[in-house]
């Protein structure tokens, strides 16, 4: 029977919406609780409109992953258009619970391969899978093939980040406590990246400036060795995850 793959992801990557549309990505979102009030991102709630409520909120935000159910009724409504396979590419499971319930619910439904992939990464970084997903189903290939293109390209990529607080990412339970406390107590801008699916320090340095340069050194780095990788970097402002998410 030929193959009919579809590709999901969460919101966590931050597609854009026509990005979404163009590589027929179907995004599940992550909630985000903001002084009690839930919100879906991308549904309820967009980007802009989180940072402008997280500042004004009394409480710290916080996020929490999509449901079993969620998942399930997603697969099933897949099935029922007639998807054979489904990649359910989700952020890191060293932060999030998402790749799991992905995972668990998948096995729930009968009819339909779902394949989840971990990427031990976020935002863009997970994003580019999905997009790699999709661009191989247009090209025709099959699971398998596409299977083994992502675990490729999964060892070829790192994503490095700066945030504004660290205490944000801290106290949302995805960077320890004495990291944390380094970076306050000594005003630096750390640059941040994945290892082993956690968000760990991989250098400091004194200012934002010096750490985009840095960031951009790491890039021109990774094209001068002609890596097939993708080297991703973004800016948080906020960091809108805790352990939960």
């Amino acid at each position: 029977m030929k193959e009919k793959i579809a590709v999901v992801t969460d919101s966590t990557a931050y597609l854009p919406a026509e990005t979404v549309e163009k590589y027929n990505i179907h995004v599940i979102p992550l909630s985000v609780i903001i002084d009690g009030e839930v919100y879906k991102e991308g549904i309820d709630i967009t980007t802009a409109e989180f940072y402008e409520k997280a500042k004004a909120a009394d409480q710290f935000p916080t996020s929490s992953q999509p449901s079993p159910g969620e998942f399930v009724q997603l697969f099933e409504e897949m099935k029922e258009q007639g998807y054979t396979h489904v990649f359910s590419i989700h952020l890191s499971s060293g932060i999030s619970g998402t790749y799991q319930n992905a995972l668990s619910s998948g096995q729930m439904v009968e009819g339909i391969e779902v394949i989840g992939i971990d990427s031990g990464l976020s935002c863009m970084a997970q994003g580019s899978l999905a997009i790699k997903a999709s661009e191989l189903i247009a090209q025709g290939s099959d699971s398998q093939e596409i299977l083994e293109a992502l675990e490729k390209m999964l060892t070829t990529m790192d994503a490095y980040f700066l945030v504004d607080d660290l205490n944000n990412l801290q106290r949302g339970g995805r960077l320890s406590g004495a990291q944390a406390l380094i970076g306050s107590l000594l005003q630096i801008k750390p640059i941040l990246y994945f290892e082993d699916k956690v968000i760990t320090l991989f250098e400091k340095v004194r200012t934002k400036k010096k750490a985009l340069k840095r960031i951009e050194e790491l890039l021109g780095q990774a094209v001068k060795e002609e890596k097939q990788s993708k080297l991703m970097s973004f800016m948080a402002m906020i960091q809108r995850v805790d352990k939960s998410g």
